[in-house]
């Protein structure tokens, strides 16, 4: 494999809303073990740059490479890859956690309610599993729109200020995932005001 061909490439992106010119020729790349700390000031095209990433967006100039292959031509490969994390969690309101998780990583993969449950354990809201999302406070509903990323298996995580509404337990909890994620050969990309502190992996500091 190339170096260009090597996972994550983007080149030279270009992405204008209405008049503004949001992102100017941007270029980064993730390999094996890699995150990709995406930071800048409120407006400066975190959000967008991960939109365009994952294929939400399509940016009027550039293209986004997956091992070689622009991600639009990968198309399912490419999403089979993939798990992102928005500012909205999208948990179905009137659905438990176990259910939106059932149903969101049930669509990827075969998984039991005894890993739903394990992996609520871990992020420390078993006590609401069986509660309407609706209920759970932002910081609640945030781990285990979190616990959906870490039971999806992709290879590529995309994740918007996933530490936003989370506790400093949380947080570090966060942070551990992360790190075994990259050390068993995943890739993140990350944005977040704060800086990440990772105990393994290499982690690329793109500003925007």
């Amino acid at each position: 494999m190339s170096a260009d061909a090597s996972f994550l490439r983007a080149r030279n992106l270009h992405l204008w809303r209405g008049e503004r010119h949001v992102l100017r020729g941007v270029s980064c790349a993730l390999d094996a073990g890699e995150a990709l700390h995406v930071y800048g000031p409120n407006g400066s095209g975190k959000t967008s740059l991960l939109r365009v990433i994952c294929g939400l967006l399509q940016a009027e100039e550039g293209e986004v490479l997956w091992q070689g292959v622009s991600i639009h031509d990968a198309n399912s490969a490419y999403l089979a890859s993939i798990a992102y994390l928005a500012h909205d969690t999208a948990l179905k309101g009137d659905l438990t956690p176990v259910e939106n998780l059932r149903f969101s990583v049930g669509v990827r993969r075969e998984l039991t309610e005894q890993e739903i449950r394990a992996m609520l354990g871990d992020l420390g809201v078993a006590d609401c599993a069986d509660l309407p999302s609706r209920v759970l406070s932002a910081g609640q509903r945030r781990r285990v729109a979190l616990c959906r990323v870490l039971l999806s298996r992709a290879r590529l995580w995309v994740l918007d200020e996933p530490f936003t509404n989370l506790d400093g337990i949380s947080s570090e909890q966060m942070s551990m995932a992360l790190a075994s994620h990259l050390d068993t050969g995943g890739l993140a990309l990350i944005a977040a005001h704060q800086g990440l502190q990772l105990r393994s992996g290499r982690v690329r500091q793109l500003g925007l």
